[in-house]
Parts: C-alpha cells; sequence; structure tokens
C-alpha cells in the first residue's frame, strides 16, 4: 500500500510538471524567441503552415535564420507578413512560371518573339562546342517577385533592423563555405540561397559565386543562438533517405548524396533545438509546388501537436502577441528621376532604356516597371538583372541597375514542321549576338526539306532611337492551281489544261532603319529587292535548253513602310491583346519580264482582336484587307486567297472552305471570327468562319461595301506541344460545297 502511495505521488508529480512546464524558457525580458526554418523546396511551404499555429498560440519571434526554401519564407515573414498572407500569397502563386523564368509574351521585342515561337531547341554554342545551359531557370522571376513583395523594405540594408531580425545561408560555390548573408539587398540575398544547382543558376554577390545554402548548412541554429536567440523553434523539412525503389532519377540520386551530410548533421542541430518540429510531408517531393495547400496543412497540422509547448511558451513572453497584416500598395506610382546602369560593358544605355521603356524623369507604377524589368530580361542578353532603388529627400527615386551580361553570344537553334502548303521542313539556325556593333544580331535560317528556303536576318537594336537592318530570304513552293488562276497571272491560252502544278520563287532582300514608339509600335522604312518567279513544267518552250515555262522572272525594287503591334498572350492561341500590321510598297522598278510594268503601289493591312470569357473560352476577331493603285497589268503580286497557314509570303491569305490559290484579284476585305475552347490543358477546340470580297478594281467600283462574295466555315483541334502546335481543320464553303482537310504539325516557318 505504501509503495502505491509513493507511485501515486510520483505520476501527480510527473503530471503537475508536464501542465507547468517542462521546457527550460528563459524567464522574463532574457528571453529571445529564434525560428530557424531548414531548406526543402516546395516542402518548405510546410513553414508557413507551422507560423499560422505559433501565430494562434500568440507567440513573438525575435530573430529568423533560414536556408533556401526556408530563407524565402523567412524574409517574408521578417518583412511584416503574417502567416494568413503568407498563406495567401502561396496559394496563387505559379511556381511552374517561376521557376522556369517564364515571362509574358508582351516582355519580349518582335524579332525575340519570333525566335521563341519558330525554334523548339536552343543550345549555347562557344567555341565551336555544342553545351548545356548551367541551369533551368536564371531565377529572374523569383527575383522579380521578391523585390515587388518587399518594396516596402527596399530602403533597409542591414536585416538587423527588418520588423524581425533575419538572416541566411548561402554557399561560396568556389570554396564549399559557408555564407551568412544579414546585409546587403534582400532580394539579392533570398535569391542565393536559394539558387539550387542546375535549378537555378549561381548568383554573383560581393565578389563570391553563390548557390543554394542547404549544400553546407540548411538548418542555422548555430547562427541564431549567436545572434541572442536563447529559445529555438525549429521546423526541418529535409529529405529523409531514400530507398532504392525511390531513387529513379539523377535528380533524386542528387538529392540522396546531399542528404547524407545533412541528416549526419541534424542530430546534433536537433539538441540544440528547444521545439524541434517535423512535419509529416513525406509523400511530396522538393518539386510539388501545385500540392501547396496539402504540404501547408500539414505543417499546421504538425504544429498543432505542439499546442501546449507553445502556450507555455507564449505565457513566459507576458503577452498575447498577435502580428498584425502587413499593408502595401503596389500599384501606387513611384518617380524614377534618374537611372544609373552597372555593368553593361556590350549594350548601350539606349539599348536598356528602350528595353525598360523608361525615360526619366518619369511617372509609373510597381507594375508598369516590373514590365520593363521583363522586357530586358527576356533579350536573353544578360545573365542576371538586379535592381533596387534609392531614394531621394522630396521621394523620388533613383534607379541602380546591376547587370551581367551573358558571356554566350553565339546560340544554335532547330526545329521541323509540316504543313500542307510547303509540306516537311527541319530548321537549322545559328545566331550571333555582338557580331559587329554592342546592340546587334545576325540569325541565319535554313530549311531543307520538300522546300528548300533560307532567311538572313541582321538587326541592331538601339531602343528608343533609331536602329537599322537587313534581310535576304529565299522563299519557294509547288502548288497544283486552276488554270484559270494562271490565267490571271499571264494571258497564256491553257485550253488543254484544267490544272498546272506551278512553282514559286521569291528572293527578296531588304534594308531599312526602325525605331519604337509609343512604347509598343514598331516603325519602319527601307528599300527591297524582289526576284519573283512564277513557272511550270507542264507547259514546254519551243528551245530545248528552257524546258519550264515562265509567267513571271522579273526583279522589283521598291520602297516599303511597316508599322507593328502586337500585344496578343499567345500566336496560336491568342486569349487577349491586339494585333495590327499594316505594309505598304511602292514598286519604282523592274527587269518588266512581261514588257508590262508601269509603276505601282500595293497596300495591305491586318487587325486583330482576342477576349476571353472565363479561364476556358477566348474569341479572336480579325478585319484585313489589301488595295493596288495603278498596276493593272500586273498580277503576280495580287492577293490570293485559300488553304490555310500562317506566315506566307506577299499577298497569299488563307481563306476557309476553299483550296490554296483558288481566288484572286488586287483588292480584298476579308473578316474571321474563331471561337476556341481549351477543353483540357494546352488541349483546345476551335470554330468559326470567314468571309470576304475579292476582285479587281474593288475600292474604286465600291463592291468593297456589299455583301461578301466569299465564305467558309471550320472545325478544329490543337495541341501545344514543344515542338510547337500540332493542328488540324476541316472546312466547308457553301458557294463550292467542297470540304477541305488541313493539317499541320511544330511551329510555323
Amino acid at each position: 500500500m505504501k509503495q502505491l502511495i509513493v507511485l501515486f505521488i510520483i505520476l501527480i508529480a510527473w503530471s503537475m510538471q508536464g501542465q507547468k512546464g517542462h521546457l527550460d524558457i528563459p524567464k522574463g525580458k532574457d528571453l529571445k524567441v529564434g525560428l530557424v526554418l531548414s531548406g526543402g523546396g516546395a516542402k518548405g511551404l510546410a513553414h508557413i503552415g507551422v507560423l499560422k499555429e505559433i501565430e494562434a498560440a500568440g507567440i513573438k519571434i525575435d530573430y529568423i535564420g533560414g536556408t533556401s526554401m526556408g530563407a524565402i519564407v523567412g524574409a517574408l515573414y521578417a518583412s511584416g507578413y503574417n502567416a494568413r498572407q503568407l498563406d495567401s500569397l502561396f496559394t496563387v502563386i505559379d511556381f511552374s512560371q517561376l521557376i522556369q523564368d517564364v515571362l509574358p509574351r508582351s516582355s519580349r521585342s518582335f524579332y525575340e518573339r519570333e525566335d521563341i515561337e519558330k525554334y523548339a531547341i536552343t543550345l549555347p554554342f562557344n567555341n565551336f562546342k555544342i553545351s548545356l545551359p548551367s541551369a533551368i531557370s536564371k531565377g529572374q522571376n523569383i527575383y522579380n517577385l521578391f523585390t515587388q513583395l518587399t518594396a516596402h523594405v527596399q530602403a533597409v540594408d542591414d536585416f538587423s533592423k527588418l520588423p524581425i531580425p533575419f538572416f541566411c545561408i548561402a554557399t561560396d560555390a568556389e570554396k564549399g563555405t559557408e555564407v551568412i548573408l544579414d546585409k546587403g539587398y534582400l532580394p539579392e540575398a533570398v535569391t542565393a540561397s536559394g539558387a539550387l544547382p542546375s535549378l537555378f543558376s549561381p548568383v554573383p554577390l560581393d565578389g563570391k559565386v553563390l548557390i543554394d545554402g542547404g549544400v553546407v548548412n540548411n538548418y542555422p541554429v548555430e547562427e541564431l543562438k549567436r545572434r541572442g536567440a536563447n529559445f529555438i523553434i525549429g521546423v526541418d523539412v529535409q529529405d529523409d533517405l531514400r530507398t532504392r525503389d525511390e531513387l529513379q532519377s539523377a535528380p533524386e540520386m542528387l538529392i540522396q548524396i546531399n542528404n547524407y551530410r545533412t541528416i549526419v548533421a541534424m542530430r546534433g542541430k536537433v539538441k540544440q533545438t528547444d521545439i524541434y518540429i517535423k512535419p509529416d510531408i513525406d509523400e511530396f517531393t522538393v518539386v510539388d509546388f501545385n500540392k501547396g495547400q496539402q504540404i501547408i496543412a500539414a505543417g499546421e497540422k504538425k504544429a498543432a501537436t505542439f499546442g501546449n509547448e507553445f502556450n507555455e511558451l507564449a505565457a513566459q513572453q507576458h503577452l498575447l502577441y498577435r502580428k498584425p497584416p502587413l499593408h502595401q500598395n503596389l500599384s501606387d506610382s513611384l518617380t524614377i528621376r534618374s537611372i544609373e546602369i552597372k555593368g553593361n560593358d556590350y549594350y548601350t544605355r539606349s539599348y536598356i532604356l528602350g528595353k525598360l521603356r523608361i525615360r526619366p524623369p518619369a511617372d509609373l507604377t510597381y507594375n508598369q516597371f516590373f514590365k520593363g524589368i521583363d522586357n530586358l530580361a527576356s533579350t536573353g542578353n544578360f545573365q542576371r538583372v538586379n535592381h533596387k532603388f534609392e531614394s531621394y529627400d522630396n521621394g523620388d527615386y533613383n534607379l541602380v541597375m546591376n547587370l551581367e551580361e551573358s558571356e554566350i553570344t553565339t546560340l544554335i537553334r532547330a526545329s521541323v514542321h509540316y504543313d500542307d502548303l510547303y509540306k516537311s521542313a527541319a530548321l537549322g539556325n545559328i545566331t550571333k549576338k555582338r557580331l559587329l556593333f554592342k546592340n546587334d544580331v545576325a540569325s541565319l535560317d535554313l530549311i531543307v526539306g520538300d522546300n528548300l528556303r533560307y532567311e538572313l536576318n541582321y538587326y541592331s537594336d538601339n531602343g528608343f532611337y533609331i536602329g537599322f537592318g537587313f534581310k535576304s530570304a529565299f522563299n519557294g513552293f509547288d502548288s497544283r492551281v486552276s488554270a484559270r488562276f494562271v490565267e490571271d497571272i499571264a494571258e497564256v491560252p491553257l485550253e488543254r489544261f484544267n490544272s498546272l502544278t506551278i512553282k514559286f520563287s521569291d528572293f527578296t532582300n531588304q534594308v531599312y532603319v526602325q525605331t519604337l514608339f509609343a512604347k509598343q509600335f514598331s516603325f519602319s522604312l527601307g528599300l527591297e529587292q524582289k526576284l519573283l518567279k512564277v513557272e511550270t513544267e507542264n507547259i514546254r518552250q519551243e528551245v530545248e535548253e528552257e524546258p519550264r515555262f515562265y509567267f513571271e522572272n522579273s526583279n522589283y525594287i521598291s520602297a516599303f513602310g511597316k508599322l507593328r503591334l502586337d500585344t496578343f498572350d499567345n500566336k496560336y492561341f491568342p486569349t487577349s491583346g491586339f494585333y495590327f500590321r499594316g505594309d505598304f510598297h511602292w514598286y519604282v522598278f523592274s527587269s518588266n519580264f512581261n514588257n508590262n510594268f508601269n509603276s505601282f503601289s500595293i497596300g495591305q493591312a491586318t487587325f486583330k482582336y482576342a477576349t476571353h470569357f472565363g479561364s476556358k473560352l477566348a474569341m479572336n476577331v480579325g478585319i484585313s484587307g489589301g488595295f493596288k493603285i495603278a498596276g493593272e497589268s500586273i498580277n503576280s503580286l495580287d492577293f490570293y486567297l485559300g488553304g490555310w497557314g500562317n506566315d506566307f509570303i506577299n499577298g497569299i491569305t488563307p481563306f476557309y472552305g476553299y483550296d490554296f490559290f483558288s481566288l484572286s484579284g488586287d483588292g480584298l476585305v476579308k473578316s474571321t471570327l474563331t471561337f476556341d475552347y481549351e477543353f483540357y490543358r494546352k488541349n483546345h477546340i476551335n470554330i468559326g468562319g470567314n468571309i470576304a470580297n475579292l476582285g479587281n478594281k474593288l475600292f474604286s467600283s465600291g463592291n468593297w461595301f456589299s455583301s461578301p462574295n466569299f465564305s467558309g466555315y471550320f472545325i478544329g483541334y490543337g495541341l501545344e506541344t514543344f515542338l510547337g502546335p500540332i493542328q488540324t481543320k476541316i472546312s466547308y464553303s457553301p458557294e463550292t460545297k467542297k470540304a477541305f482537310w488541313n493539317f499541320s504539325l511544330g511551329f510555323w516557318f
């Protein structure tokens, strides 16, 4: 009986000790709570769930230290965000867009858009060797986002003066040593701490090349203690060692090798942690950002099991702390009075300002500024585009641009394509930047397949100032056309033929000057030489040495002007934006193969508008037209309707419901309506139709304003792939009562 009483007293005492506090918590004002957050990729989102429980208990954090994803979450919390705001923020962030440095199409110049919408593969080419990129991403989107989210503390260069003192860990890639980042510019420090090798490019900072801090110290509890924290809450989201069945890829093996060291190191680090929290997130991977809410919930669930400890700690702080939400308005305007550019050895100040679309002094919003940063980053000419604001006394800013120019100046590119006009084609390209001048780029396309083609482009981009360029291209294809169509080109009796196989070839050279205005429009003026041939083997010449019959074989010299605007979000499946292209040519000279030349002009324009209804359905409306002034006897540059496709030459215009080159005339008015439904990610069903008036002297006769003479309708399917879109369409015209099937694979070129 006596032994039972003693045991009962011991149990009561043990129970009371647990209720009153079994934690060794410093008393009174000496208590300094430190929070250490480990790296772990997407698993680091569990930190947010833990922070929600810490706040719910009323605990005030005095210091934060983190690595990699722990640095990202920790820095935002230290800069003023509360846990609820972080939860909302990370729920809406598209990490796949961030990690892959996906930039909006609107951030690219016309030439840059053509590149990304033409080439499926792009590889660096240095010292006559093809190499692979150093990483999947440069981390530019992460940097931009973090700059925006921490704009309210941009003047703080000592992280101990943030609302919560903060530091993070990076690794010196050259020495393999730990680098503690507690001063400088917060976005730079955080992107350096999270620069995971092979995923993000290394970050140059203060003369060092920095990579992910998790390589050397993924749980910096010791440094937190050295800074004065005497009670540590630690959140560990690191992977455990994987089994042989789980080691199925190179990235998993690399993570396993790194985990050997971190898991051993954690044995001592856990002993230095007063409340050690390891969420149950084994089912998730370091790239499962699309499962963010589940990971946050797992962190919150695990932290809830420490409710007694949290309450005990909060009681010792003698307050019930409720972190207020951070109030900041990123749409507020700012005035940039001056711009300081550093690191631009090869690209001129005018080029950089042209990409930023800023002419100081300038009033703009933060969102407008970040669009300018996207423009500069999307050129591919810079390894890194860092930026920060320095305040003047009146609240204006000096923008400091710290640029690291890319050492890669030569690129090898490739693509493949098939369509109904050009048939099969393989494209190889070599691009050389900084060939003759600081801002220039030269590009050569060689296309082999059923039709041999090439295109050489050279352009010097001077931003807001006038640039200049040169273009040389050969384009050719064969097509079966009706005999009536050939008669429209040249007056040749073709009673013996219903149709012929016609070979078109176009050799064009241009020199031009170009500039931007209104920050969106591109305007060009230039001179053009064009050798145009239209020939057939169906009609034999009387002279044996000439087995071909030429309907056209003339050189033309012209002056031209072009105006372009393109704000579409996607070239092939647009859901928003405008497109305009206007072109006017004045043909002043010809070698006059058919002895019928007199000076003439051709003008044409296309306008398109795209909008969407909800997230799946989009509508695209297009209006186009063209006219010819004089030159009635020259038909080879008229407008030819029929078929389907993109990027055709001269006046060749697609038209649903008719075969290629079914209709021709020197005046054209055409409108198109398309509805596109993305029923599954990257899978599209589209329907629509077009109507047109086409004929000779269409505008002078007034017939362009009459009811349409031609119409056609279609239904199609499209799939977005890394090779470009795969599309098929079936079209029908009530006039011909015929159906046509069209198919294309890959980017158009």
